[in-house]
């Protein structure tokens, strides 16, 4: 048997962390980073207001604590052993209150720092389908722009300190051969739309149903979402919930059920659904040919704003703003409003200050 030198286990080592580091080459020929390498992942919760977001968090970290209502944005981390006498792996977790009231907070925990480990949880109410698709749009939008400011940021940086700017990591969402690979538009990190109070949802209408189920379908499959039914009262259903969101934070295995029936939970993983098995969106009574949309997305928006009227979840920022209004200016209230709103603003940048150097320390570690 030949004598390995120190010289090539050294060079083994190397090319080890290397690999690691810089991660592997896909089909395509496009540098992949493993997100497994470092031991640690983000994942941000947003979606509805009140949908459930702090009660399938603690619910997957099996915390028996009573969910409160989130004021803005909170931070927990979770643990998990990969083996015997193994580091742990660290999963941090971030949620944002408000539904789409406090959209601009999605900058702190999306940086440039965590986007190669990040995944994205979007919790839509199915109990409230009239705001259903506009806390949707909106909040991808943000999150969408925001990944993609980081990635550029990220970018920029290896290319001022000499190294090869990588590809974000997206798990395999659609095979090279899948037919609506040219169709769709997937999230630039891994995404996973969970509908929440299923048990709300079962006594809707068997049509509405059908139209909820097949335009999240739709949503799911265009974004290259997982998607997932669940209600905090079924047990069943918060076990294979806590199955996609642990996938998500430790890599583990989210299991193999697929359910597109809409009379039950649907469990869709991303890549196993496709535009011919959705089928049209689910028009009634009325002509979809009778509606101007400019593409595939803005036809399924309007059709189920048909059957859903959109109730307002736009920005306060973008109504008129009776605070700004000189018939009800008040001087005193006036004042403690313009104190809040730059303590709000510190937070901000506070809060931004905090996680970059909570992302330098667990690097230095």
């Amino acid at each position: 048997m030949p004598k390995i030198s120190n010289d090539t286990l050294w060079e083994l080592a190397a090319s080890e962390v290397h690999s690691q580091e810089s991660g592997t080459v896909d089909e395509e020929g496009d540098t992949v980073i493993n997100p497994t390498a470092t031991g640690e992942r983000t994942v941000f919760f947003i979606g509805s207001k009140a949908g459930g977001k702090t009660t399938i968090l603690h619910r997957c970290l099996d915390r028996d604590e009573t969910p409160k209502p989130t004021l803005a944005l909170e931070y927990t981390f979770g643990r998990r052993a990969r083996g015997h006498n193994t580091p742990k792996d660290i999963a941090h977790f971030w949620e944002l209150g408000g539904g789409t009231l406090l959209s601009d907070l999605i900058q702190i925990p999306i940086t440039a720092q965590n986007v190669r480990t990040l995944s994205v949880v979007l919790v839509v109410d199915l109990s409230k389908p009239n705001v259903l698709w506009g806390t949707t749009e909106r909040l991808l939008q943000v999150a969408r722009a925001q990944v993609d400011r980081a990635c550029s940021s990220q970018a920029t940086g290896e290319s001022r300190t000499g190294k090869q700017p990588t590809k974000n990591s997206i798990p395999g969402t659609l095979h090279k051969d899948h037919p609506d690979r040219e169709l769709i538009s997937p999230f630039p990190v891994p995404l996973l739309v969970i509908g929440s109070k299923f048990d709300v949802f079962q006594d809707f209408d068997s049509e509405k149903r059908k139209a909820i189920c097949k335009t999240l379908r739709f949503l799911a499959h265009y974004h290259g979402a997982s998607l997932i039914f669940s209600s905090s009262k079924s047990e069943g259903l918060m076990s294979k919930t806590r199955g996609f969101v642990n996938h998500l934070a430790f890599g583990t295995d989210r299991g193999k059920t697929v359910s597109t029936d809409p009379s039950k939970s649907l469990i869709i993983p991303a890549g196993m659904d496709s535009l011919s098995q959705i089928g049209s969106p689910p028009a009634t009574d009325f002509d979809i040919g009778t509606l101007h949309a400019r593409s595939p997305l803005d036809l399924w928006k309007k059709v189920f704003e048909k059957i859903f009227p959109s109730e307002s979840t736009s920005d306060p920022k973008d109504l008129k703003d009776p605070t700004k209004d000189p018939q009800y200016s008040e001087a005193k209230i006036d004042s403690m409003r313009a104190q809040k709103d730059q303590e709000l603003e510190q937070y901000k940048r506070n809060a931004a200050k905090s996680w970059k150097g909570m992302e330098l320390e667990s690097q230095k570690s």
